[in-house]
């Protein structure tokens, strides 16, 4: 057996409503379900974007129905999203015209474009043509 496909990733966020409107303004990724003050998941593809308040799941939630246990990360964790190398240049163009910074933009030794940014919590946020991991 082995695992072979990732269902849902997490990041944190002690903002809720900054990430919300980064992933789901901003980026425009599908909100599925959003727990004020606990947490909120988007649709991005077949995977969800699990993004929680650390300081709210990494307790346990008196109120949970299900036993799901705590939680949570400190510091900035990373994704990465799927794009060809014309989209990578238009979301340029986007983060740009939003005065968001790019923290690095080049080229890796097999050829695949990658473009990194920050989300408001200081999440790497990664933009890369799915090629970087053929091969």
């Amino acid at each position: 057996m082995r695992a072979d496909a990732i269902l849902e990733t997490a990041l944190y966020a002690e903002d809720l409503a900054a990430a919300e409107a980064f992933y789901g303004g901003l980026l425009g990724l599908e909100v599925v379900l959003r727990q004020p003050g606990r947490h909120v998941f988007f649709r991005a593809g077949p995977v969800i974007l699990l993004v929680f308040d650390p300081r709210a799941t990494s307790e346990t939630d008196p109120g949970a129905r299900l036993p799901v246990p705590p939680h949570g990360a400190r510091g900035p964790g990373h994704i990465c999203f799927a794009a060809s190398r014309d989209e990578i240049a238009r979301w340029r163009e986007v983060f740009s015209g939003k005065g968001i910074a790019i923290d690095a933009e080049f080229d890796w030794p097999g050829g695949a474009r990658s473009l990194y940014i920050r989300d408001p919590a200081g999440n790497s946020v990664e933009f890369a043509e799915p090629r970087l991991w053929e091969g």
